[in-house]
């Protein structure tokens, strides 16, 4: 009977030793099937992934940088591969924004062909067309810069040239050359490099059996620089004994290179390299540019702060918004200015500034036209500082009562509109000589100032990125010759280069574009001519044949006042202070308004900070609420 009871207890102690010995070579299974070369679906990023995945493999298992890679990679597999490394390594942000700059990206990748348009007005070429054009966002001018609209003019002929970073990428490519920082890991990267080489010929020298010696020094420097590389990233980290590393490695890879080996090998491998080194720096170009393209679109924190801060005020004490000056907001005698904006501090510089520079501050009225978010705000804020003896009307876009055509398209508020565009001289072909500029025009409420100001028959518009040096007062005595529009013209671009495919000849071709910034502007010449009507109904005929809306924008606005611009004298506004960084000193002092067009807005982070200086003077420094908010001066 004992015999009898002791089998099943035998017979379960075996099948629990079975079950253990099975789970222990399954669990050396798997790490053996995965450094078999059995784990296609991961692919390396660059020379970090690189080199963490190779230092934990060990030696022999070079091969594994051939996965999924025999020969040349197509342009659309060059695509998918940096379309896995976006969704793995991009920023944490919505799925919509993500695939919005992708989308934005590939567009200028196909248009990078490029431009040739003759910036001369003598002997126009074979007109252009205007190519694709790639909208990050409404046709608001954003928070923090502009639209970053681009408007590529090809030549019809149909040459392309070679790709210019500011074509794809905008004035991120002038502030990251300014911003560049000096390589803390260059000896690494060189490290690194040679490391590659190292691999790349190891696996043919372990193969010639007369030169093992060979073979086991090559092997013995990777081990040592892969010991290295997982304990280093800047040259800061490497042990003092890296001279002398580096030269050994140096040593043995000149020895390898003495001998025949297989050259496809080889080359098969450091194209493999170079590839995913492309593609990393492809990569990091998009989602830095992204980074940039979102950090000028976004109020700084600061501002949100003093913003809500404000408006906590206002409903604190309402007893402050007691308006007694009504009769001069529609007195045509006095010298009113118009400002659209949702930027408190913004607004407040443009009006110190013309403030300050006024011979005389009583007769000035400035009219700040906001949206609902931030009225209380700019209420408050102008109810609690002064400047001199200004007078400061605030409105709320949103509670005007017009008679709009579409009203759901004018209910909200429309800032001016920006657009980068790129063009060259054909007298200079070379790719390196594209120019790109910020054209400034016009947004739609703009076209809405008669309804809004019935009583006034003049007006001077200056957009909330201005900065103002001089007194302003002679621009009210301006004969402007029945003209409708005065604006300081931009003649290195021509009206006929963007507008030649709409057709008809009831233009001069080589007239110089206009821009927005600082304009007087004639309500009774609007109204007589009407203006508003005109652009209408541009905007729905002319939109329609180009390529997108925000092109059709640009191209009524400027076809809009092609008859009735008053070109003003240059010395008054000088533009590109937000994207320029080679804007000479002289030119800066000598002007009457500085306008930050461009994406580098004076009150970013990321503005030139020469350019900073001249609007951060007239800020009201010091302001408590400022302080509270920790907003920069």
């Amino acid at each position: 009977m004992k015999g009898g009871g002791s089998l099943p207890t035998k017979r379960g102690w075996r099948g629990l030793v079975v079950a253990v010995l099975g789970l222990v070579i399954l669990s050396m299974l798997v790490p053996l099937v995965f450094l078999l070369g059995l784990h296609n679906g991961f692919h390396s990023s660059g020379y970090a992934t690189e080199y963490q995945s190779h230092s934990s493999k060990g030696v022999g298992n070079f091969d594994a940088l051939d996965h999924g890679n025999s020969g040349t990679k197509s342009e659309g597999d060059q695509l998918e591969h940096l379309d896995n490394l976006m969704r793995r390594l991009g920023p944490a942000l919505s799925k919509d924004v993500l695939e919005n700059f992708t989308k934005e990206a590939e567009n200028g990748t196909k248009s990078r062909g490029a431009v040739q348009v003759n910036a001369e007005p003598k002997n126009l070429p074979v007109l252009p067309e205007v190519l694709q054009k790639s909208d990050s966002g409404t046709n608001n001018k954003m928070v923090g810069g502009a639209v970053d609209v681009t408007v590529y003019v090809k030549d019809v002929t149909g040459g392309e040239s070679g790709k210019s970073c500011q074509m794809e990428f905008g004035s991120y490519c002038l502030w990251s050359v300014e911003h560049k920082e000096d390589m803390k890991d260059l000896m690494v990267k060189k490290l690194k490099d040679q490391l590659f080489v190292a691999r790349a010929y190891y696996p043919s020298i372990a193969k010639l059996p007369a030169h093992e010696k060979l073979s086991r020094e090559l092997k013995q420097n990777i081990q040592d620089f892969e010991r290295i590389f997982s304990e280093t990233t800047t040259d800061s980290d490497l042990p003092l004994q890296i001279e002398k590393k580096l030269q050994k490695m140096e040593a043995a890879i000149s020895k390898a290179k003495l001998f025949t080996v297989d050259c496809n090998n080889v080359d098969k491998k450091l194209r493999q390299i170079l590839d995913l080194t492309e593609d990393e720096a492809h990569f990091h170009m998009k989602q830095s540019a992204f980074l940039y393209q979102l950090a000028v679109q976004t109020m700084p924190k600061s501002h949100h702060c003093l913003s809500m801060r404000l408006m906590v005020e206002y409903f604190r004490y309402p007893s402050l918004d007691m308006d007694s000056q009504v009769e001069k907001y529609v007195n045509p005698e006095l010298h009113h200015y118009v400002i659209f904006s949702n930027n408190v501090l913004a607004a407040s510089v443009v009006i110190n500034s013309t403030v300050v520079h006024a011979k005389e501050s009583s007769n000035q009225v400035f009219h700040v036209l906001t949206d609902g978010q931030n009225y209380f705000a700019m209420k408050f804020w102008f109810l609690h500082n002064s400047f001199k003896e200004a007078t400061i009307h605030i409105l709320n876009i949103e509670d005007l009562n017009l008679d709009f055509h579409d009203k759901k398209n004018l209910l909200h508020l429309s800032l001016s509109e920006e657009f980068r565009v790129s063009f060259r001289s054909i007298n200079k072909p070379d790719a390196g000589q594209m120019r790109t500029e910020y054209i400034s025009v016009f947004g739609q409420i703009h076209y809405h100032l008669p309804e809004i100001f019935h009583n006034l028959k003049k007006v001077v518009v200056l957009d909330d990125d201005v900065v103002v040096q001089q007194d302003l007062s002679p621009l009210w005595s301006l004969d402007m010759e029945g003209k409708v529009n005065g604006a300081v013209q931009y003649c290195a671009l021509r009206l006929g280069q963007l507008t030649s495919y709409l057709g008809g000849n009831n233009f001069n071709r080589s007239s110089c574009i206009w821009m927005s910034g600082l304009n007087m502007v004639d309500l009774v010449q609007w109204r007589e001519q009407n203006i508003t009507e005109a652009y209408q109904q541009l905007l729905r005929s002319g939109g329609m044949r180009v390529a997108s809306k925000s092109a059709g924008v640009l191209l009524a606005n400027l076809l809009t006042f092609k008859d009735t611009v008053h070109p003003l004298d240059g010395l008054w506004a000088l533009s590109g202070l937000g994207h320029n960084y080679n804007i000479d000193a002289q030119a800066i002092k000598n002007a009457a308004v500085l306008h930050y067009n461009g994406n580098m807005k004076p009150w970013l982070e990321l503005g030139i900070p020469k350019h900073k200086k001249h609007w951060k003077k007239f800020l009201k420094q010091d302001d408590q609420f400022m302080g509270e908010c920790n907003v920069n001066p």
